[in-house]
């Protein structure tokens, strides 16, 4: 997989008691254009913390342009931010 690291705006289930569920996201592209990606799997999910940050790391599955790809999503604690991390 190559580290890609590019923000991501992302729809996502906040259970009350527990962690945030991706289900959905937006990227955009270099020439502009935005793509929708829907979350199909979560493989695996890890916590990690870099550089003092605590970060959620899941590992997902869906098809992007007709392939089935696995992806890595970060989703930042403090900032609540996610990111497309590799792919």
């Amino acid at each position: 997989m190559k580290v890609f690291m590019k923000p991501v705006d992302m729809i996502a289930t906040y259970p009350r008691e527990g962690l945030p569920i991706p289900l959905k996201y937006r990227i955009s592209a270099s020439d502009g254009t935005n793509k929708v990606i829907k979350v199909e799997k979560i493989v695996h999910r890890a916590e990690e913390k870099l550089a003092g940050n605590k970060m959620l790391i899941y590992r997902c599955q869906s098809i992007i342009n007709g392939r089935e790809r696995i992806y890595e999503l970060k989703y930042e604690i403090g900032s609540c931010r996610w990111f497309l991390f590799k792919i």
